[in-house]
């Protein structure tokens, strides 16, 4: 065995030790070149660690048969669509890596031009598609998104919150037992009853007294609306709500006696 032959030798246990299932030997006759010594295809997917070569859109063949004084003379190169690649692009890089050949002389190659074929192979069949999902993110966050639903002015907030409040009232009131109700109905006084009490007098020389007081003063004093004023919205709203429904079950009572 020449030196010419051991080197070449070599290099194909390194091929099928690193490359195994995706390298093989194929019969001269299929290989396309002019030769009748021993022939081997590789199986060439794009340079991507992340892609799944039975999925991948695009594949192709690297066939090579070792010349008599190879690595001292370039090898006989052929390349073959397997899965979507063009026959012109074919014929440019199979011109491609015959140069690189000759510009390698001297050295095992093979795994070098393997390495070549999967950069071009990822630089001409995968680069629009990483564009177009690139496009496709861009568009995506273009999009404006409109939002729907009515738009929250004073005037509705008000109205909502009027709502609510009696809507809160109403549940309360459900929570309480019948003898609240009765109650507020018994401590409630008639007209009559309540002047007889003697607190319409005290009303109205209070009242008095007050217009007097309010006269020597008006110019010094200014109105003070305390926070208590408001917190006592809520139970009014409630007693004005059980007062409505005591009266209410009393008129039912009496019609139906």
């Amino acid at each position: 065995m020449t030196d010419y032959e051991q080197e070449q030798e070599m290099e194909i246990e390194a091929l099928e030790a690193i490359l195994m299932d995706d390298f093989k030997e194929i019969h001269s006759g299929e290989s396309g070149l002019n030769t009748s010594k021993r022939c081997f295809q590789i199986k060439v997917s794009p340079q991507d660690d992340e892609i799944d070569f039975d999925s991948t859109p695009v594949q192709l063949a690297l066939i090579f048969s070792h010349t008599e004084k190879y690595p001292d003379e370039p090898p006989l190169l052929n390349v073959k669509s397997l899965r979507g690649i063009r026959i012109e692009d074919l014929r440019n890089l199979k011109a491609k890596l015959e140069q690189e050949a000759s510009e390698n002389l001297g050295m095992a190659m093979m795994y070098t031009l393997l390495s070549s074929t999967k950069e071009w192979l990822s630089e001409h069949y995968c680069q629009d598609a990483s564009n177009e999902d690139a496009e496709a993110e861009e568009a995506a966050k273009d999009e404006v998104v409109v939002p729907h639903g009515e738009p929250v002015t004073v005037e509705t907030f008000l109205a909502w919150r009027e709502r609510f409040e009696a809507e809160l009232a109403l549940e309360r009131a459900k929570l309480m037992p019948e003898s609240a109700l009765t109650t507020t109905k018994e401590k409630k006084l008639s007209g009559r009853q309540w002047f007889e009490s003697g607190r319409a007098a005290a009303v109205v020389q209070k009242g008095a007294v007050a217009i007097d007081e309010g006269s020597e003063e008006e110019d010094e004093e200014d109105i003070d609306f305390e926070d208590e004023d408001f917190e006592d919205d809520e139970e009014d709203m409630l007693e004005h709500y059980l007062a409505e429904k005591s009266d209410s079950s009393a008129h039912s009572s009496r019609r139906g006696s």
